[in-house]
């Protein structure tokens, strides 16, 4: 398969970036898209020229450090995968593929495909920590937790922090990345001691970072890699209400 890449180039983070065009040929429609721009930045060297950089590290969907706009796409054209799951088989041959990093002023570019995401850490150290007893590992069964709970909390707990769904929302919103870190804990009887001052201090921490207010479209929904529930977002929303009224 023969492609032609668009892909944002931007020396740092004061630099001012622009699209450069390359062509690939020959490229295996099995091959991943972090095989493909592999090849593409091996070609590249070759020529003593500088490789685009991107970010990557297990490559198999887990870490949530890959994340780049594909035809106007967080992770590109294909549903609940990060980028290094998606594969070229997903393009036609001859197409154009337009790659740019995620668009947004909380996560500002460090270098070509690169952003910043530690405002997401700053989020997360924000709701501070869990209390546990210290000791002996508890039995299994000594605190009873209805199923129902349990999965929601694990489903909120698949959230990698890729931040597609920041780069999905038009408002550059980091309410589901958030809420699925508030429902985590809220759902389970190990986070209901700090859950108040938790709550509260990630919404405020979001807020002073830059990141929009909810758009109610769902994009960020359809674009999370994990499929992460808007159901969650209510969810913060009721916690955070109850924490300022409380």
């Amino acid at each position: 398969m023969d492609f032609i890449l668009k892909i944002w180039r931007q020396e740092n983070n004061t630099a001012k970036g622009r699209f450069e065009n390359y062509r690939l040929t020959n490229i295996s429609s099995d091959s991943s898209f972090f095989e493909m721009l592999d090849i593409l930045n091996q070609q590249l060297v070759d020529k003593f020229e500088v490789p685009v950089c991107f970010d990557h590290d297990c490559r198999e969907g887990i870490c949530g450090t890959c994340g780049l706009y594909i035809n106007g796409r967080p992770h590109g054209p294909d549903d609940a995968i990060t980028t290094c799951q998606l594969h070229m088989r997903k393009f036609k041959d001859g197409d154009t593929i337009v790659i740019e990093p995620w668009r947004a002023r909380p996560f500002p570019v460090i270098k070509d495909l690169v952003v910043d995401r530690t405002s997401f850490d700053k989020i997360i150290e924000a709701g501070g920590f869990v209390s546990v007893n210290t000791g002996g590992v508890p039995d299994a069964n000594a605190i009873t937790i209805p199923k129902k709970n349990a999965d929601i909390a694990m489903d909120a707990a698949s959230c990698i922090g890729c931040g597609a769904c920041v780069a999905a929302c038009k408002n550059a919103s980091a309410m589901l990345f958030v809420s699925a870190k508030v429902s985590q804990f809220a759902m389970l009887p190990q986070g209901k001691i700090e859950a108040k001052e938790r709550v509260k201090n990630m919404v405020s921490k979001m807020d002073e970072l830059g990141f929009g207010n909810c758009t109610n479209t769902g994009a960020c929904e359809a674009e999370c890699p994990k499929e992460i529930s808007l159901s969650h977002i209510a969810r913060m929303n009721r916690e955070f209400y109850s924490a300022k009224v409380l």
